[in-house]
């Protein structure tokens, strides 16, 4: 298989170097052709230099930079558009996903051209869980979407599919919903698989912020009034 895997990061000096590391041991075993694709979203931390260095260790590292912080969507997005193989896989580069897990959803690769994640434990605090139950039960009563865990962090597509689920809107906490609601609307058949999610140890969270969340309504309405 050829595959692209790309990891968002912000200021996540801590953990991108294990996060690169443990793509590139487990591409190597598991006989996986690509790259790895890492968009420094304007992080203000140490994390350029490590991805500097990582670059003369790894040459499958391919770094993307943002001039200035854009959110976690258009990260993942500017990945996404810089991949050229086959395959395009994402994961949160926070060490709460392992890319060995990524062989949970290659294993379906040949029957969908899109497979998800699901996190059977999720392992965050009360907080963001609720928080993502509350973007659930939203989803459904706004959109009429629902898709269990939707913003799970590990997922797997087809890259000639890309350009009819790229995102345009949900560019924060909604580049998931975007997402799963543009393969429902071209109707392409996708998959869930369970994964393990792990413990964050290093850094600190963004995604609650309030910044986020008011645009995360932003782009609530914007989806519901665009579709």
């Amino acid at each position: 298989m050829r595959l692209s895997v790309v990891l968002p990061c912000f200021n996540e000096e801590q953990n991108i170097r294990n996060a690169v590391r443990d793509v590139a041991v487990w591409m190597q075993s598991a006989n996986i052709d690509g790259d790895i694709i890492v968009v420094d979203d304007g992080s203000k931390d140490g994390s350029p230099a490590v991805l500097d260095r990582l670059k003369e260790e790894i040459g499958s590292l391919r770094i993307v930079r943002h001039s200035k912080n854009q959110g976690y969507g258009l990260a993942v997005r500017s990945g996404c558009d810089a991949a050229t193989m086959e395959w395009i896989a994402f994961m949160d580069s926070d060490g709460q996903f392992l890319a060995k897990d990524l062989s949970l959803l290659l294993a379906h690769t040949d029957r969908f051209p899109f497979v998800t994640g699901r996190r059977a434990h999720r392992a965050d605090s009360f907080v963001r869980n609720m928080f993502g139950k509350v973007l659930g039960a939203m989803n459904v009563l706004v959109l009429q979407l629902w898709v269990r865990d939707v913003n799970c962090g590990l997922k797997v597509f087809r890259r000639d599919i890309w350009k009819d689920i790229r995102p345009t809107r949900g560019v924060e906490k909604l580049f998931n919903t975007e997402m799963f609601l543009r393969l429902k609307q071209k109707k392409i058949p996708w998959y869930q698989v369970n994964v393990p999610h792990y413990p964050r140890l290093l850094g600190t969270q963004t995604g609650g912020s309030p910044r986020v969340i008011v645009r995360m309504f932003k782009e609530l309405w914007d989806l519901r009034t665009q579709r």
